[in-house]
């Protein structure tokens, strides 16, 4: 037994194209002279054309067809988010491959089940680091006839350079005119285009085969919700590995708009300042660092200034409010909020360059606390949903019907329904085609009628927009019997307070809940200097005075929660969460698994205390 269904399968949008080559062809002929990517250098940005793209892209494709790529044939790609990752993705589109695509920071090991299991024949790797992680595993990867280093020279046998590969694709080319146009035209919608794995219940990655028609309906119906135009600029930090980052290549190639690239996440503040894009995606990190930064900047100047911010985002919170039931500020309260935007809220948009017209959040839940914010200072982020077996994009907050604390309704084309358990389920062009070799775990979350699993709890308001409210496996149940959501617990923390980092909330099979807790590394200095505190990381993570603050925020919200979902016990930890030490994924999520494993004498320890 469903509830109702929400979504219109019939729905219309742009027809899509029959692959992503065909799209980055069709986008070459609109627009050859439009800027398509943006880069950092050594002497600033530089720019390409569409048709600087389209031309690169081909002589990397043709270089691929003269070392003997074949249809559908995977070609793996360890690189961090650059243009050159562009490039070489749209190269083994236009050669008629499929990318299997690796993090950076993948572990040796990990590389070599995904390549191996992948049978990826041909990888681009980023520099000497990835080409020797590669080469430790070699005997491992008896399929891979070439490595091709982006940053770097060959080895004169199993590596090759870039340029080399750009230069073997010219003469190709030039002995076989059309070879390339040749091999677009015979791409099938249902060919494999992408395999992204991701981690399984057991551990063993699971790659998911994403075909042509995902990336090619994604395109068309994000042009269909008439969110972005040819004429915005994005600025683009998040992994390209990740399917939320490849979604937008999507969009990018469909729509035209410039694309900024820099996936230094240490720079996004430089970037968004020099390039002033009109819009940005992001994991719910990135927005709650902005806020958090903004906060403590306000708190640490004091006196009048702080003052001022704190009235002004009072105005700017009802301003917010009423927005949100439908209504706009009138008297005194427009009054109010044009000089608050003169006086405060415009310095919080030249932050993220000043010409955002939308941010866009996705990857995790974003807490209700910090969407608010961010509008009440003139930046309406619409947030969305997908995972990497829906080709990241499934559902998206609309500006003219957008509701804080859901994700929008679905995409045209895309249904959603909720099971009798409350578990989210998609059907659409966007779903994957299954698992890699992995039939039966592919049978157990994709049906014989094409609806898929989501592993996500949530659901449908009356306006049609999806609510999420955990994932189905994070749902911990109490030795009392209570089921608590975890990650909204979470996030409504860490919006409380500008100097907390990450928050594991764990009660499973315990008889109360408890959190573990780490500290920005860049606000909680700051606040500590505000607070006359030494800003030495590690003395804060155990300093009284950080704990009072703590527990303040903690019974703040304890106050709003039921008696079984309170935290009971905390811990500071004496770091913060990082990709390197295996907390988060590189898209900024927490590995909750993995850190209550790697915290569990922690864990215990508070339960053992409060016995």
């Amino acid at each position: 037994m469903t509830m109702p269904i929400t979504g219109n399968a019939e729905a219309t949008y742009p027809r899509p194209a029959r692959s992503v080559a065909e799209m980055l062809v069709n986008r070459v002929a609109a627009t050859p002279r439009r800027e398509a990517l943006r880069f950092p250098t050594g002497r600033g940005w530089e720019a390409l054309s569409w048709e600087q793209v389209g031309h690169q892209s081909f002589d990397l494709a043709a270089g691929l067809l003269a070392l003997g790529l074949q249809r559908e044939e995977r070609v793996g790609l360890i690189c961090s988010t650059r243009y050159e990752w562009i490039l070489a993705d749209l190269a083994v589109m236009c050669a008629g491959g499929a990318t299997t695509s690796v993090y950076p920071s993948t572990e040796q090991s990990d590389v070599a089940f995904i390549i191996s299991d992948s049978d990826s024949r041909f990888i681009f790797a980023e520099n000497a680091d990835q080409v020797a992680k590669l080469a430790a595993v070699r005997d491992q990867l008896p399929k891979v006839d070439k490595v091709i280093v982006i940053d770097g020279d060959g080895d004169g046998d199993w590596v090759m350079s870039w340029r080399d590969l750009a230069r073997l694709g010219a003469e190709h080319l030039r002995d076989h005119p059309g070879s390339v146009d040749v091999v677009i035209a015979s791409i099938a919608p249902e060919a494999l285009a992408t395999l992204i794995y991701t981690s399984g219940t057991t551990g063993r990655p699971k790659g998911v085969e994403l075909s042509q028609s995902c990336w090619t309906y994604e395109g068309a119906c994000i042009d269909a919700v008439e969110i972005l135009t040819v004429d915005d600029l994005q600025f683009l930090w998040l992994p390209l590995s990740h399917s939320f980052g490849k979604v937008l290549l999507a969009a990018m190639l469909q729509i035209g708009f410039a694309t900024a690239v820099d996936g230094r996440v240490d720079k996004i503040a430089d970037g968004l300042a020099e390039v002033k894009p009109t819009f940005m995606a992001g994991a719910p990190r990135i927005f709650e660092k902005v806020r958090a930064r903004v906060i403590q900047t306000a708190v640490g100047e004091g006196g009048a200034k702080a003052a001022i911010a704190q009235w002004a985002f009072a105005v700017g919170l009802q301003v917010s409010r009423r927005r949100q039931a439908g209504l706009e500020p009138v008297g005194l309260l427009k009054v109010q909020y044009a000089i608050a935007d003169a006086v405060v809220f415009k310095k919080v948009r030249t932050r993220l360059g000043g010409n955002i017209r939308y941010l866009v959040s996705g990857s995790a839940a974003l807490s209700s606390e910090v969407a608010e914010w961010f509008e009440a200072a003139g930046l309406l982020v619409l947030e969305g949903y997908g995972l990497t077996e829906t080709s990241a994009g499934t559902c998206i907050n609309r500006p003219h019907n957008w509701r804080f604390g859901t994700v929008g309704e679905p995409f045209p084309g895309s249904e959603i329904r909720i099971a009798s358990d409350g578990e989210i389920q998609v059907r659409g062009p966007g779903v994957m085609r299954g698992y890699h070799r992995m039939p039966e775990q592919t049978s157990e979350v994709l049906d014989a009628d094409g609806w898929f699993s989501t592993g996500d709890v949530g659901e449908i308001d009356e306006g049609g927009r999806v609510r999420i409210t955990d994932r189905k496996k994070d749902l911990v149940k109490t030795s009392g019997g209570k089921y608590i959501a975890p990650s909204v617990i979470e996030s409504r923390l860490k919006a409380s307070s500008p100097i907390v980092g990450h928050v594991v909330v764990h009660a499973d099979k315990r008889n109360f809940a408890s959190a573990l807790i780490t500290l920005d590394p860049d606000t909680a200095p700051q606040w500590a200097e505000s607070e006359g505190l030494s800003d030495d990381y590690f003395d804060l993570t155990s300093s009284p005075k950080v704990r009072v603050h703590l527990q303040e925020r903690i019974d703040e919200l304890n106050g709003s929660l039921n008696r079984w979902e309170t935290i009971k016990q905390f811990r500071v930890l004496d770091h913060d969460f990082t990709v390197e030490t295996g907390e988060l994924t590189p898209s900024q999520k927490v590995k909750r698994r993995v850190v209550e494993h790697m915290y569990s004498d922690v864990l215990d320890d508070m339960y053992a205390a409060s016995s």
